[in-house]
């Protein structure tokens, strides 16, 4: 399922678009999108796969830790495009973000049909590093509980 919102990663360079978890250019990919939700909270929605299973019925830790991870750097990109005065769609390359730091707290088993959402609080810490808090929940279930401390990328990441 594609989120009806403009998402950050819809403005993100060529170069800086092929990763597994968020990368549009990256077919083999999770694809995931993320935006502005409500009160400045940021948004990704995601539908596991039939092969993201841990165990039957219940979806694998490690796509959840995806799911964090990518919504912290999108949610770093989002903040920091708003603050350089664009939003999404605004024809204007969005600045990309790695991860420096990534912090998991799994709080039940999640089931696996359900979409899951994933839901950001960001706190600048510096220009060009910013920490993300989120939730997943899968449907109204509260799941996980992460941090990700996104720092932007150096040009030196671009193949140009």
């Amino acid at each position: 399922m594609v989120p009806e919102f403009q998402a950050i990663q819809d403005d993100y360079p060529d170069d800086f678009a092929h990763c597994y978890g968020c990368g549009r250019l990256n077919k083999d990919g999770l694809q995931l999108r993320t935006g502005w939700g409500k009160n400045d909270e940021t948004v990704t929605l995601y539908h596991p796969r039939n092969s993201h299973i841990a165990i039957p019925g219940f979806v694998y830790g490690g796509l959840l830790a995806s799911v964090v991870d990518c919504h912290g750097t999108g949610s770093a990109a989002l903040m920091k495009h708003r603050l350089n005065g664009y939003e999404p769609g605004d024809d204007e390359p969005a600045p990309r973000f790695v991860t420096a730091s990534l912090q998991l707290e799994y709080l039940k088993p999640t089931p696996h049909n359900v979409e899951l959402m994933a839901i950001g609080k960001v706190e600048e810490i510096h220009p060009k590093k910013f920490k993300v808090h989120i939730q997943v929940f899968a449907g109204t279930e509260h799941c996980v509980t992460g941090e990700v401390v996104a720092v932007q990328a150096p040009s030196s990441f671009s193949r140009k």
